[in-house]
């Protein structure tokens, strides 16, 4: 017995007849009639009383046809649920972030993406790279946003987004008068990084720019978040770095400057061999909005 040879004999029992319901069903008398009667030998009983005007159920196709009906619609809501985690409608996106929300491509992307999939349920992380990495090769994450270019083991990486650098500065600065700040007009400046992500990655940044330089960089750690790291340079602790995406958040008494020709690439990381199919339309979206804004995949 099949899941198909439960739709004839449902169909037969609620139109009374094999002719009706093989025009229900769009297939041949005969093959109704021939499937029906292989249950019938397949379960040594009789399911229908035949006559002239068509069929109705005997005693043992009144029990069957209450838990056939069952049997469909388990399997049907079975199918149901399956196409809507297929197509994105259902299921569960695991995001890991390294950029700023406040603004620019991945808001945008989180954003439509959720108008289009609103059942589908987005977690987001913060964390650093290695982290996030790690995270997806074990499939506990679907997909992170990491700077730069990396190519990572196991797993696929396309640069979505590039983003301007700024230097965040207190208003009474002097380089806050300058439309555009030089990396040779920073380097015996004082920097402060925060202890969390990305503060490693802002340090090992700093350190490689100002090297450049043939100058060693003056970094502190301070042991707070991103907006308290902005205020602590708004009462003089030391200038920071931030990419454009987080120049949205307006913190009194700093300012930000872009730095002449630094532009931070932006990258998604995921592994090929995730087969949530949110991941795959998300990263789909992600193509499609990167190559409008002229980024070449």
């Amino acid at each position: 017995m099949n899941f198909r040879h439960l739709r004839y004999f449902i169909a037969a029992s609620e139109h009374g007849s094999f002719r009706k319901a093989s025009a229900a069903l769009g297939v041949q008398e005969s093959t109704i009639s021939r499937r029906v009667r292989d249950m019938e030998d397949g379960l040594g009983s009789a399911l229908f009383h035949r006559h002239s005007g068509g069929v109705c159920l005997t005693v043992a196709g009144q029990r069957l046809l209450s838990r056939a009906r069952k049997v469909l619609r388990y399997v049907n809501e079975g199918a149901e649920i399956v196409d809507a985690v297929g197509r994105a409608k259902e299921g569960h996106l695991r995001i890991g972030i390294f950029s700023s929300l406040a603004s620019g491509f991945l808001p945008n992307l989180l954003r439509r993406f959720a108008e289009e999939h609103p059942s589908v349920l987005i977690e987001l992380a913060d964390g650093n790279p290695a982290e996030h990495v790690a995270a997806i090769q074990q499939f506990r994450m679907d997909i992170a946003f990491l700077t730069g270019t990396l190519e990572w083991p196991r797993c696929d990486t396309a640069c979505f987004w590039s983003e301007r650098v700024f230097v965040v500065l207190p208003e009474s600065h002097a380089l806050a008068q300058r439309e555009e700040v030089a990396w040779h007009e920073l380097a015996h400046e004082t920097f402060i990084v925060s202890d969390v992500p990305p503060g490693q990655e802002v340090h090992d940044y700093l350190v490689q720019r100002v090297a450049d330089l043939g100058h060693h960089p003056k970094i502190q750690s301070q042991f707070v978040g991103r907006d308290n790291l902005l205020t602590l340079v708004a009462i003089g602790s030391g200038l920071t770095v931030t990419s454009e995406a987080t120049t949205a958040a307006q913190i009194p008494g700093i300012c930000y400057r872009p730095i002449t020709g630094e532009v931070l690439p932006f990258s998604g990381v995921w592994s090929p061999k995730n087969d949530n199919p949110a991941l795959r339309r998300f990263i789909s979206m992600a193509k499609i909005m990167a190559r409008r804004q002229g980024v070449e995949l």
